[in-house]
């Protein structure tokens, strides 16, 4: 663990869909005057809309060229919506998604079903048959996470790889993984071992990167703007300070106090402010310019992403595996995100962001920014969720409203400022859909004008 810092500051896999379009219309509907057409997954996510200082970042971390990096933010923002869908139409035989490609142009499905392939292919994407489905792959991974809970750092990261189709042991030696596995009870043949030296450690240290400063002492960054009913603030790290602590911002003026918090098992918080403070949906991005932040749309694996920290300011890498567990000295955080992008000490609690959508707040990592690193990020929907706040966007964001987690069945109506996960169905003027993105539901995304997030069912 890093101890805080106390110094420097729309296609669809099912073809059949299209026989929806122009039949049966009654012979009045042809004197209407068009309706608008609906806009596209990058345009709904202000994905063709990048700040130049995003684009500066991704050219130089991802080695791609200006029109190479704008590519890749349009297509990951398509694939994430074509990916929903085909998770949707396949079930319990979804496998995993991950795009691929120095401009994301490869988008991956894979399935435990063949039956699958040929939906999977009419929709441009490339089809995987695989053995295992990631639901069974994420019931193993929970029992090595039991098996490990309270013991050794010598297993401190574990996940699910879809690339693979395998759960993944990171581990200081290949006994200390075998000890892990033989505890667990899992078949070894699920597990890849991964021997490294790394200790991930958490990284300790109102717009998401700045820094401030918890009861004089230490230091951490802020992740990204929301309001609770009249309250403002902004999410942050667990780790960070605990509740009932005080914080100054960036220039030491007074700041906020630590609402709640928790650390380990996760690793979040969230810090109201006083009325001296104004909440934005700014993140310091590249040469302080701002990244505007207009959702918090769960990005695929494989997807370019970038960090905003105090310590270090703008870096960008890639989505490596949604779902980590990583052990830290103290304690296991399980439900992490982690990438390649690299970060430091002061830098925990910073912001992550895909394009202009939220991902989540700095946990830990290790490594650093002049070698590289791996570093792991608390998602932003959890906290959302766990504490009821809403995350301040560009587009105005939503009422706060129930909190409806991923489910199998109906979840009631469509309510702004809910976050909703893949596959969850609501109703809303009376049809229902199905969530192709975990997303936070803006004001203005109700379901039938952004079938980038909603298809009808």
């Amino acid at each position: 663990m890093v101890h805080r810092n106390t110094g420097r500051t729309n296609r669809t896999a099912l073809t059949a869909l299209g026989a929806l379009v122009l039949t049966g219309l009654p012979a009045a509907a042809a004197a209407e005057p068009p309706a608008p057409a609906p806009a596209s997954a990058a345009q709904t996510l202000g994905a063709d809309r990048p700040s130049a200082g995003l684009l500066r970042a991704l050219q130089r971390d991802l080695r791609l060229t200006g029109a190479q990096a704008r590519a890749r933010l349009v297509n990951e923002a398509e694939a994430g919506t074509r990916a929903g869908r085909i998770q949707n139409a396949l079930g319990k035989h979804f496998a995993g998604a991950w795009v691929g490609g120095a401009t994301s142009t490869d988008l991956t499905i894979a399935t435990t079903d063949a039956a699958g392939v040929a939906a999977i292919e009419a929709d441009g994407a490339r089809a995987k048959v695989v053995r295992n489905a990631l639901r069974d792959l994420a019931a193993v991974k929970a029992k090595l996470d039991a098996a490990a809970a309270g013991g050794s750092l010598d297993t401190p990261v574990r996940y699910v790889d879809v690339r693979t189709n395998r759960v993944t042991v990171q581990a200081t030696s290949g006994a200390a993984a075998d000890r892990l596995i033989t505890a667990a009870g899992v078949d070894r043949g699920l597990v890849e071992v991964k021997v490294s030296a790394d200790r991930p450690r958490a990284l300790h240290d109102v717009r998401g990167g700045d820094a401030y400063y918890i009861d004089d002492k230490a230091r951490c960054s802020v992740g990204f703007s929301v309001t609770k009913d009249a309250k403002q603030g902004f999410a942050s790290a667990g780790h960070c300070g605990k509740a009932g602590a005080k914080t100054t911002g960036f220039n030491k003026v007074a700041q906020g106090t630590f609402e709640a918090s928790v650390f380990p098992g996760k690793d979040m918080s969230w810090v109201s402010v006083n009325s001296e403070w104004t909440a934005t949906p700014a993140v310091k991005g590249e040469g302080e310019t701002n990244v505007q932040v207009t959702g918090s749309v769960e990005a695929l694996v494989g997807a370019a992403i970038c960090r905003s920290g105090s310590t270090t300011g703008w870096h960008c890498g890639t989505i490596e595996q949604h779902g980590t567990s990583v052990q830290y000295a103290e304690g296991t955080i399980e439900g992490v995100t982690r990438t390649t992008v690299c970060a430091e000490p002061g830098d925990s609690g910073g912001s992550y962001v895909s394009g202009t959508q939220a991902q989540g707040v700095t946990s830990g990592g290790s490594g650093d920014c002049t070698s590289g690193g791996t570093t792991f990020h608390q998602p932003i929907n959890p906290l959302l969720t766990e504490y009821g706040l809403t995350l301040k966007t560009a587009t105005g964001g939503g009422t706060p409203g129930p909190q409806d987690g991923p489910q199998d069945g109906p979840s009631g109506s469509w309510r702004a400022g809910s976050v909703y996960g893949t596959g969850t169905r609501v109703t809303y003027d009376g049809a229902t859909y199905a969530c192709l993105q975990t997303h936070q539901a803006q004001g203005a995304w109700q379901p039938a004008l952004t079938p980038a997030l909603w298809q009808r069912v």
